[in-house]
């Protein structure tokens, strides 16, 4: 069979052939073996250029495509952040484990792929922010101010107490690209309003009130029938995911307290002077100025002409303050800078450390103190500086921070003595790591015993998050190995190990007989009251009414006009089934029901309805009326633009990364 094939396959046909096939596997192969991927990425955006829009997305087409990456690390560092977040929020109830889930990493990547499509999208537009703009908000972080007043101070040390620390440049960075992503869907949302006619229109529907008949249908009374073998087997049958026994542990555990351990001796005057000495960049401040400005802004944009003037008008205010003028009355009635022109212009102390733009800093530390600057450019426009004094920078003594590092010291010490002995105990652990009885006897001891108890239910020491959280590891489970200590506090950790473990199960119908039993009889109730419901809504919808049908059952009815939309009456949700009800037409009332959280049932109707009125409101509600409605459709817009972007992009993401 394969002569005959080679056979059939020689000549110039079996040449064309091969010939054809060649081109495919040419192409696809150079693509495999030139463009291996080697990327590190766990997501990539891709956009064809603004000069192709209709590029193709096959290679070699793709090369000209504009592309945005998430790096693994950026993912890493993000969700590491929502970790935090998350821990901050819940606190003690945490579940770190829990955490990591792969819906938990998806979201978080879905968050940074529509960060880079915003990015890429706004780099296509030419959208791009200045450093006016950037100075502009970090003036404006409240954390950087003293008394609504930018503090040059606080700023530097917000962003030194930062992990890690950040430098005034990069910080500026951070701003920027934050301001440029959130540039496109800010004004996008910015732009949306709300007509006339829609607020008249939202208005009425808003103020609506209904006037309201209603009757209340009592709980029924329990159910006591019998409940047969077959019906518990059905309802098991049924509702099997309901019926499950928690997965439980036993622990063995010993619980370590810094209060077990001989305090340590007080730090001595030579080792409290050598960590001085280890430390001295600490305690240093650097040199200061005491600076006043007067600005005279620049609009972004301006033309040369207004640059000038306002270079003129600087340059006159310098000469008015040398010329003996009061700087401070010169910057309350002529700056431009809203921070300080309250205060004279006064800027407090200013170091050379980037908290300022370079013109600004490099002009600032020329001078000599009372002296007064000409005319300096930066982004804001042009400023004139006064030094009004100059503190130099000094190494602080040993003796003004002796208390300071005494207690650093104090508590490095005690520290140390707890994690000396815990460390004690651990190694002995190492020795024999599926027993807790030697490390027992080394702590002075006993090893004790909590348990059985399922996530969330137990007491004592099994009611930590942090002990819970081991105790269900897999790892414990599995090894049967003693944990490593957790830190409960500062002063206290805890080793456990997990004994016995009953994983999760299924029960029979058997062993959940009393809860299915019970169930079924609430089941059989609810369906009473709600067949007497139908029954009666059977009726007023044939023409009777609702003081008819509720009098046969010795009912009272209650009429309850103008009830406003939102109005816990019974309950909320009971009044939000009296709104999902179409209005009442030819005076015919429209009935409805709605179950009360006690068991019972509200039987209804609608008499009439009355829009709202848009006469009532006064100009001012409206004017917020129309602001909150514009910004909820700004934010529909802009995350409809967003959906947008992202059809129009390729992304591609790499799972084994996340």
């Amino acid at each position: 069979m394969l002569q005959a094939l080679r056979d059939k396959t020689s000549g110039w046909i079996a040449i064309v052939i091969v010939a054809i096939l060649a081109v495919p596997f040419a192409f696809f192969g150079m693509e495999q073996y030139l463009f291996q991927s080697s990327a590190n990425y766990a997501a990539k955006v891709e956009a064809p250029p603004k000069w192709w829009r209709s590029a193709p997305a096959w290679w070699p087409a793709s090369m000209v495509w504009d592309s945005e990456e998430v790096s693994a690390e950026d993912f890493r560092t993000a969700f590491e952040q929502a970790r935090l977040q998350r821990r901050d929020a819940e606190g003690e109830a945490f579940d770190a484990r829990g955490f990591e889930t792969a819906q938990n990493r998806r979201e978080v990547l879905e968050g940074l792929i529509d960060q880079a499509v915003i990015r890429l999208a706004a780099r296509q537009a030419g959208v791009a922010v200045g450093d006016r703009e950037v100075a502009e908000m970090i003036r404006e972080f409240p954390a950087f101010q003293v008394d609504g007043r930018f503090d040059p101070e606080r700023y530097q040390l917000a962003l030194g107490s930062q992990n890690p620390p950040q430098t005034p440049a990069s910080f500026q960075e951070l701003v920027r690209e934050g301001l440029q992503q959130g540039l496109i869907p800010t004004r996008i949302a910015e732009s949306a309003f709300v007509t006339g006619t829609e607020t008249e229109r939202m208005l009425r529907l808003l103020g609506e009130r209904r006037d309201v008949s209603l009757v209340v249908l009592p709980p029924p009374e329990a159910d006591t029938a019998a409940v047969t073998a077959e019906e518990i087997q059905a309802w098991h049958q049924a509702n099997a995911a309901q019926y499950r026994a928690p997965e439980m542990v036993t622990l063995e555990y010993l619980d370590l307290e810094a209060s077990a351990v001989p305090p340590p001796a007080a730090p001595d005057e030579a080792s409290l002077r050598q960590r001085y000495a280890q430390e001295q960049s600490r305690f240093v401040d650097p040199e200061q100025r005491l600076a006043s400005h007067i600005l005279v802004r620049v609009d972004a944009g301006a033309d040369d002409a207004a640059d000038q003037a306002a270079r003129q008008k600087a340059a006159e205010l310098a000469g008015q303050a040398r010329g003996g003028a009061d700087f401070a009355a010169l910057a309350r009635e002529h700056s431009d800078d809203t921070g300080s022109q309250a205060g004279g212009g006064d800027l407090g102390w200013v170091a050379q450390d980037g908290t300022m733009v370079k013109p600004f800093e490099d002009a600032l530390f020329a001078l000599q103190p009372g002296e007064v600057s000409e005319p300096v450019k930066t982004p804001f426009g042009w400023h004139v500086l006064q030094l009004r004094e100059v503190r130099e920078g000094r190494q602080v003594p040993f003796e003004d921070v002796r208390d300071e590092l005494l207690a650093e010291q104090a508590e490095a010490d005690r520290e140390r003595s707890f994690n000396e002995y815990v460390g004690g105990i651990i190694d002995e652990v190492y020795k024999n790591p599926t027993s807790l009885e030697s490390a027992a006897e080394l702590a002075g001891q006993r090893v004790r015993t909590v348990g059985p108890f399922a996530r969330g239910e137990g007491t004592g020491i099994a009611a930590i998050p942090a002990v819970v959280r081991a105790a269900f590891s897999e790892s414990l489970v599995q090894d049967g190995t003693v944990s490593d200590p957790i830190e409960v506090s500062p002063t206290r950790s805890v080793l456990v190990r997990v004994s016995q473990h009953t994983p999760e199960r299924a029960l029979s119908a058997n062993e959940a007989r009393d809860e299915i039993v019970a169930a079924i009889r609430a089941d059989r109730a609810a369906k009473r009251i709600e067949a007497d419901a139908e029954a009666m809504l059977a009726r007023i919808r044939a023409g009777e009414s609702l003081q008819a049908v509720a009098g046969e059952r010795g009912l009272e009815v209650q009429s309850i006009p103008g009830v406003p939309r939102g109005a816990p009456i019974p309950d909320p949700a009971a009044a939000q089934a009296m709104f999902r009800v179409p209005a009442p037409e030819g005076g015919v009332p429209v009935p409805g029901k709605a179950p009360l959280p006690d068991g019972g049932m509200l039987v209804f109707t609608v008499d009439s309805v009355a829009p709202g009125d848009p006469a009532e409101a006064s100009e001012q509600e409206r004017t917020m009326f129309r602001q909150q409605m514009s910004s909820l459709m700004g934010n529909e817009d802009a995350d409809s633009l967003l959906k947008a972007l992202r059809r129009a992009m390729k992304i591609t993401v790499v799972e084994a990364r996340l």
